[in-house]
């Protein structure tokens, strides 16, 4: 390993990673893009064998890059893998080789830094999309051309050409706004209090999903919580984590740990697959430093890692060990699509405590979707940088969905219920509503009609 290599991997932590592989293929019919292309580089085992020859002193080529860009990260290829690779840690950090390309960043320089246009499209992503007030600015803008139809006009023609991210992101925001004051920094539990947590509003979800913040902290305060929502949170760095933006990822993890040891709480409830995927990963972020040594917030990161839990995780604890549910569930009847997000299913590997809390609600219908839990095409940036792949993607999850016959889909991510929702409006089809699991629940305890799903329930 040469020594651009060697500042590549420092350790060679990544190098025995990669060895890890043994080629066996398990995961060509788990990896969506290898589906959509059968190219053998745009398959886990293809793309490691590139991010090995680049650590043993190839450079990162325009081609490789390429391959890269092309991976969703869904994770699906690590649930297939019989071998354990650990894919999520090699991807994150070869997506980075990139971003450091041209940097004069020493030994760390990979090789060809991206294009101009393609460092200004992710620019202008990574200077909205994780601060709530400048993403709740451009909103205001995608909702006006969309109300003008210009979201139909860019499908097709010059615009869909030259600028499909300008296109990608008036096909994506949704049509309503989502309409919702400011959570307090505590709602008190009611009754008996069972436990004291703290939730993460998000980015996306903040500002096109708050009527979802709304309802998670009703249903948890139902079941008993004090829920605690830190005034001073911001992003917590998955969009940046897994775009390999490693840096700009550290600064907002920094900041998300020191708000909730702040904050004081049992645990971390997070209702954003993506988001608590990436805190979950702080521990394994930090644990490495650029000279390969543990890092100077190491050992903070694995503890707050440790509180993190997935809403439908933590109210699934909470039952095993606190005495069972203890909000009263109405009838709502749907027949019902429950969307694995990939970063729920793969990354944390929470599959059945979803499915148990819709279970559990009357007259509830619950029908699987076809398609092993494919990727819907979401993945964090990927519908805004690769639109055709994330339109052809989302395409096959919207057919999918059809065939279950389901008026409500449920998932567990903002990006997702985006998607989804994109996805199911473009195919022509029956109006179907993309709603999330808190959503669901808060709609049965509260005695509320499916009909009131949706911003205009918060």
């Amino acid at each position: 390993m040469d020594e651009r290599a060697g500042g590549l991997d420092p350790g060679g932590h990544l190098a025995a990673t990669a060895g890890d592989c043994v080629h066996c293929g398990f995961c060509l019919p788990a990896c969506p893009t290898y589906q959509l292309w059968g190219e053998e580089m745009d398959s886990p085992r293809g793309r490691i064998h590139l991010i090995s020859q680049v650590l043993d002193g190839a450079p990162v080529s325009e081609k490789v890059t390429m391959h890269l860009d092309r991976c969703l990260g869904c994770m699906a290829c690590v649930t297939a893998c019989p071998s354990g690779v650990r894919y999520n840690e090699l991807i994150e950090a070869a997506r980075a080789w990139p971003e450091q390309a041209g940097s004069a960043a020493g030994p760390v320089q990979a090789g060809a830094p991206r294009s101009v246009r393609d460092r200004a499209v992710r620019a202008a992503i990574f200077a909205t999309f994780p601060y709530p007030k400048r993403l709740r600015a451009l909103s205001g803008p995608l909702r006006a051309a969309q109300r003008a139809g210009f979201d139909r006009l860019t499908q097709r023609g010059p615009l869909a050409r030259y600028a499909p991210e300008l296109a990608g992101s008036l096909r994506l925001a949704p049509r309503s706004p989502g309409r919702q004051g400011k959570l307090p920094a505590r709602i008190p539990a009611r009754g008996e209090r069972r436990a004291v947590v703290g939730m993460l509003t998000g980015c996306v979800q903040q500002v096109f999903f708050p009527h979802v913040n709304a309802a998670t902290a009703r249903v948890l305060a139902a079941e008993g919580c004090d829920v605690i929502v830190p005034p001073g949170q911001g992003c917590c760095g998955a969009l940046s984590l897994h775009a390999g933006r490693a840096d700009e990822a550290a600064r907002f993890a920094e900041r998300t740990i020191a708000e909730f040891e702040r904050a004081g709480v049992d645990a971390i409830v997070i209702n954003s697959a993506g988001c608590g995927s990436a805190m979950k990963e702080y521990g394994a972020f930090f644990a490495h430093s650029a000279n390969g040594e543990p890092g100077r917030l190491a050992s903070r990161a694995a503890a707050f890692s440790g509180r993190v839990r997935d809403f439908s995780e933590f109210l699934a604890d909470l039952y095993r060990d606190h005495g069972g549910p203890r909000a009263i569930r109405h009838e709502l009847k749907a027949i019902t699509a429950y969307h694995d997000a990939c970063h729920l299913a793969h990354a944390q590997r929470i599959r059945q405590q979803p499915r148990d809390l819709l279970g559990g609600i009357p007259g509830l219908d619950l029908i699987e979707v076809g398609g092993g839990g494919a990727c819907c095409g979401s993945a964090g940036i990927y519908n805004l940088v690769q639109p055709e792949a994330a339109a052809e993607l989302g395409q096959r999850k919207a057919a999918a969905i059809r065939a279950t016959r389901a008026r409500l889909v449920v998932s567990a991510n903002p990006g997702c219920s985006l998607q989804i929702a994109a996805a199911m409006a473009a195919d022509g089809g029956d109006p179907v509503l993309v709603a999330h699991i808190a959503e669901v629940l808060d709609a049965s305890f509260r005695g509320l009609p499916l009909s009131a799903l949706g911003p205009s329930s918060a």
